[in-house]
């Protein structure tokens, strides 16, 4: 997936830092994200040094706009404030903007990585700028990932929100959805949002009944995935169908459900996300049924 770097350690703790000159620094307006990509397909971002070059225009090089996020072994990643004002699309020869949606590559999953992550703190400086109960101007804390409100005490932390992802099983065959209105139009598994006061394994019977109109039973654990440009974390489960297998879709929320056998699915294991590892380990017959058998309730 796309947060397995090894044996590359990605290192999340909070420290106040200055970039230094070849320290990474990621760029956002939106959605899009300033990087260059080689002609091997590899994705390289900008070094803090090269802020400085002559053909550079628009960019500020002050090292104060620059926070410290992360650490990807010894590079070291920095994200650009934002200022609150309609961020200009800066210009760094060799450099485009590109949709973060599309960056799946396995040649530069760190770099991917890195981008997702960063992406969500963005997101999150860039809707607390104010504060939600009084109204003034967050500061950020020197000394842990919080902003605080000096008039009224509030503060705010990164906010995760957890999601299930479901590998609904029948008689050798794996339930696929799509989507409705949305830009992914490949094959998925079922999906949903962890409601206040549920279990994740509450929202798994939930999320299958809303959407397909089927119950399940002897829900286990799989794995999780952090997916930073939705602040997400997943939680991926398979389930086996409990009763008939008729599909009743919610169209508002799916364009298509179907079963499948192994040979027949139309989507595979990419590397990058826990929906299509998933994919691959139904795929895995023997592996599968002997890791599914061992504790599913």
């Amino acid at each position: 997936m796309i947060q397995d770097i090894e044996p590359k350690i990605f290192d999340n703790e909070f420290r106040q830092k200055e970039a230094g000159s070849q320290s990474k620094i990621i760029l956002f307006s939106e959605r899009m994200v300033l990087i260059k990509r080689n002609q091997d397909n590899t994705l390289h971002l900008p070094e803090y040094g090269e802020l400085f070059l002559k053909d550079v225009a628009k960019v500020s090089v002050e090292k104060k706009e620059y926070q410290y996020i992360f650490s990807i072994d010894s590079d070291e990643y920095f994200l650009k404030k934002f200022t609150g004002r309609e961020e200009q699309l800066w210009e760094i020869e060799g450099y485009s903007w590109e949709n973060i949606s599309g960056l799946r590559q396995m040649e530069s999953k760190e770099i991917c990585f890195a981008v997702m992550g960063a992406f969500q703190l963005y997101e999150w400086y860039r809707n607390n700028r104010f504060c939600g109960r009084c109204g003034r101007e967050m500061i950020h804390s020197k000394e842990q990932r919080m902003l605080f409100c000096r008039e009224c005490k509030n503060t705010v932390f990164p906010k995760v929100a957890p999601a299930v992802i479901v590998g609904v099983v029948h008689q050798d065959k794996i339930l696929m959805s799509k989507y409705a209105g949305r830009e992914y139009k490949k094959y998925a598994l079922l999906a949903g949002f962890v409601e206040f006061g549920e279990t994740a394994e509450q929202t798994v019977q939930r999320e299958v009944m809303e959407e397909v109109g089927l119950k399940v039973k002897h829900i286990k654990y799989y794995k999780s995935q952090p997916w930073g440009v939705d602040s997400n974390l997943l939680l991926g489960y398979f389930a086996e169908l409990d009763g008939d297998g008729e599909i009743t879709l919610d169209q508002e929320e799916l364009a298509s459900a179907d079963w499948f056998s192994r040979e027949m699915m139309p989507a595979h294991n990419d590397g990058i996300s826990l929906t299509r590892e998933m994919m691959g380990f139904f795929e895995q017959k023997e592996a599968f049924q002997r890791w599914y058998r061992e504790g599913a309730g």
